[in-house]
């Protein structure tokens, strides 16, 4: 299997930004869904996207966000993929004209492949843990066999990781890419630098 990705979700500051750029995270992701602990302004959020260089994926992560809000970031923030969290459809995803990754929460009774091809244009889905009410982060993980072992479309693996699990999942679900944000934090929205490096570690490790 090829190595898969590591995007680390709900950077609030820049020390926790550089810790994840060194680390050599793929991917990096910014909050703007108010409800978040995690959420972040759009004055730090620039200052971040800008301090990450020009290789590490900036991702913009909303929850049926208006478009004026996110237009609004997008004109300030240089974002290189969106993250919709909500109930967003195709052509919400596809008005910003800009790579997107959907995230679909895996509820109990939810046909995966077909929520999946609802999004064509998608450059990655985002599979995470459901929970009544809760758009995400919820530190929970789900059946890892409901993952498809044949999508098209990249996969990106989400809900409950941590160091000690990431392994394990990516050689049951072999994803594209995984995503964590409590699984790796001292306190909501403070990332805690050892965990960052061992995670990611470890998942670079799990196809060895």
């Amino acid at each position: 299997m090829s190595r898969a990705r590591v995007k680390i979700c709900g950077i609030t500051n820049l020390e926790d930004a550089n810790a994840v750029v060194a680390a050599g995270a793929e991917a990096l992701g910014l909050v703007f869904y108010a409800a978040s602990p995690r959420a972040v302004g759009i004055e730090q959020a620039r200052a971040i996207a800008l301090a990450a260089g020009p290789f590490t994926v900036v991702t913009g992560l909303f929850v049926n966000a208006d478009p004026e809000f996110v237009t609004a970031v997008l004109n300030q923030v240089p974002l290189q993929l969106l993250q919709f969290h909500g109930d967003e459809d195709l052509a919400y995803c596809e008005s910003f004209a800009r790579p997107y990754m959907k995230a679909i929460r895996m509820r109990p009774e939810l046909d995966v492949a077909a929520a999946i091809a609802q999004y064509p244009s998608a450059s990655g889905i985002l599979l995470d843990a459901y929970r009544a009410g809760v758009p995400g982060g919820t530190g929970e993980t789900f059946d890892w066999a409901r993952v498809p072992q044949f999508s098209t479309t990249p996969l990106v693996l989400a809900g409950g990781l941590t160091s000690a699990n990431v392994a394990s999942a990516i050689q049951a679900t072999q994803v594209y890419g995984v995503d964590v944000s409590g699984g790796v934090e001292s306190a909501p929205g403070k990332k805690d630098h050892g965990k960052i490096t061992s995670f990611i570690h470890n998942a670079r490790h799990a196809a060895a």
